[in-house]
């Protein structure tokens, strides 16, 4: 499979990653401008999935990028996400710290990674540091060392992945309002780029694997065929979120083998279950944001899947997790501050469940990233039903 996926990248690195339509050429400009400021007539979404308005200003950066106009490749200027007047939103949006802070070359990258988007780190994250919190021994605390690795490892998989998912969803990506202006859709970066990218960062987190046991390096190189089959599932599929669920959560099992060299099935195959079920419900509510855009692309998602009756399901699959979370913890016998947090965790996960507005892309975005806070209630709650024993 995963040769299957190089196969399909190493195909798109011969076409242009984005022709631009006489609609959209105005993002693009053949030649050097001296003006700061452009007007974008197109209602788009940036990456955190608010509207840039009609009319509205955007700032141009300088960064060099291929396109295509008329057959033919230039540099160009590509537009950046600027400051932008956040009608129907409110407020005013600045540009990330990427846009500020880091050199024109390297903002591509950055981009194409989600460094300026931590929310898909902390998810990736959180499950290793609950499995970690549960191998630690009764009244002691977690291995720093540990997290510190899994934390780094956590950037550089969820870097990967999305680099991979970015590479491979190019064409769908230019057609739908939220991704469209991502590094290698937009031609901010070419898919070779991406590619020498994603290299990098699978040889840096095989650095990280290569500091854990020998058991834990299997298992962690297993979790590949996951990350690299996952952005296919969605043609396949109407349960991707189950995929999802499948990659993100390894951490899960991973945890515990690189503290205790082996995996203990009554604690980390709960934990591991109930992480797909929490994915199920925050990637469904994320999937909401673009569901027109799939029914056009013939795109699958378990919110078409779900449709009306998506909410009864939220609900069911959040009920199971929490019920997992509590089969772990009785398995791995946590004190009752453990219990007090899955009282708690439960309350977060009801409300984004009860209040979710399933028609609104701006308060499905933040549904989404509110599960940070999930996963750091779960987590405060295993090490300290740990350390108190």
């Amino acid at each position: 499979m995963a040769f299957f996926v190089l196969s399909r990248v190493s195909r798109r690195l011969l076409k242009p990653s984005f022709s631009a339509t006489p609609s959209q050429q105005h993002i693009y400009l053949s030649k050097r401008v001296t003006t700061t400021h452009y007007i974008n007539p197109l209602p788009t979404l940036d990456h955190n999935h608010q509207v840039r308005s009609k009319g509205k200003e955007s700032f141009l950066g300088t960064g060099r990028s291929n396109r295509s106009v008329g057959g033919m490749w230039s540099s160009s200027l590509v537009l950046e996400r600027g400051r932008t007047d956040m009608s129907g939103f409110g407020g005013v949006k600045e540009d990330s710290w990427i846009d500020l802070y880091l050199p024109e070359r390297a903002r591509g990258y950055a981009k194409l990674a989600r460094f300026d988007k931590p929310i898909g780190t902390w998810l990736l994250a959180w499950p290793c540091m609950w499995s970690i919190a549960l191998a630690a021994d009764p009244g002691s605390l977690p291995s720093f060392k540990l997290m510190g690795l899994f934390g780094c490892g956590a950037i550089l998989l969820r870097g990967a992945g999305c680099t991979i998912n970015d590479l491979l969803d190019q064409d769908i990506d230019t057609k739908v309002d939220r991704t469209r202006l991502r590094p290698i859709a937009s031609g901010l970066l070419t898919p070779f780029q991406g590619l020498q990218f994603l290299v990098l960062q699978l040889l840096l987190g095989l650095g990280i694997l290569l500091q854990l046991n020998n058991y834990s390096r299997v298992l962690g190189a297993s979790s590949l065929f996951l990350v690299f089959s996952y952005p296919l599932m969605k043609r396949f599929t109407f349960w991707p979120q189950a995929f999802l669920g499948l990659t993100i959560n390894w951490g899960a099992l991973l945890g515990w083998a690189a503290v205790k060299g082996s995996v203990e099935p009554a604690v980390v195959l709960p934990l591991y279950l109930s992480g797909i079920c929490w994915t199920l419900v925050y990637d469904t509510i994320y999937a909401h944001q673009d569901k027109e855009d799939d029914v056009k692309l013939g795109v699958k998602s378990t919110a078409l899947r779900f449709g009306d009756n998506t909410k009864l399901w939220l609900t069911g699959f959040g009920t199971a997790s929490m019920g997992l979370l509590a089969l772990s913890g009785l398995s791995a016998d946590l004190g009752w501050q453990y219990y007090a947090s899955l009282v708690a965790a439960s309350g977060q996960l009801g409300w984004q469940i009860g209040t979710a507005d399933l028609s609104s892309r701006a308060d499905c975005s933040r549904k989404f990233v509110s599960n940070k806070w999930f996963g750091a209630i779960i987590f405060s709650g295993v090490v300290l039903g740990r350390s108190f024993q």
